[in-house]
Parts: C-alpha cells; sequence; structure tokens
C-alpha cells in the first residue's frame, strides 16, 4: 500500500541545473497568450528562468 502522506523527497524544493537551491516563487500577471507560448515549451520553468537570468545580465552589462 501506497505510503498516503507522499514521497519525503517530494517535499524538499526542486533543484536546478545551477548551484543555487529553488527556495522561492516569483508571481507575476501576462497575457494569455504569453501564458500559451510559454506553457508550450519543453520545460516551461526552466524557460521562464533563464529568459529573466538572460535579462537580468544584459541590465548588470550596462
Amino acid at each position: 500500500m501506497p505510503n498516503p502522506k507522499g514521497n519525503p523527497q517530494n517535499l524538499e524544493p526542486g533543484q536546478r541545473k545551477g548551484d543555487e537551491p529553488l527556495t522561492t516563487t516569483i508571481s507575476f500577471r501576462a497575457t494569455e497568450s504569453m501564458k500559451e507560448e510559454v506553457k508550450a515549451q519543453d520545460d516551461p520553468p526552466e524557460f521562464c528562468r533563464e529568459a529573466i537570468q538572460e535579462k537580468l545580465d544584459r541590465s548588470k552589462e550596462k
């Protein structure tokens, strides 16, 4: 019989391919078409993280 409380490993925050752990969330408003385009990506959360990081890197260069 499966554990009704789930697997303890599923309760830990996700790890991305980088060095820092993913421990917080960001919420923002977007158009419906933007939402659909993001959801159509292979890995929507990683797509958003990469897009935000690229923009942050560009703003640091200026």
